[in-house]
């Protein structure tokens, strides 16, 4: 089952994950705003459902036990 976090941020079209890195990389210096406040803005609109929501909080939570921060 291939990655869901890999898959976000480009997958295979960055070829590694160090490709991956360097996106996450442009998008957090290029992100503006407060992200509690969007991604419950998203919520509240319906954009994201509670279930993508919980997903990806989940996804978070791996990925931040994963990198010890």
């Amino acid at each position: 089952m291939p990655n869901p976090l890999f898959q976000q941020f480009g997958g295979s079209q960055y070829g590694s994950m160090q490709g991956m890195v360097n996106r996450f990389n442009q998008f957090r210096r290029n992100f503006q705003g407060d992200p509690r406040a969007m991604v419950q803005q998203m919520l509240n609109s319906g954009q994201v459902s509670q279930a993508r929501y919980d997903e990806a909080v989940k996804t978070a939570n791996a990925l931040r036990s994963f990198l010890k921060l």
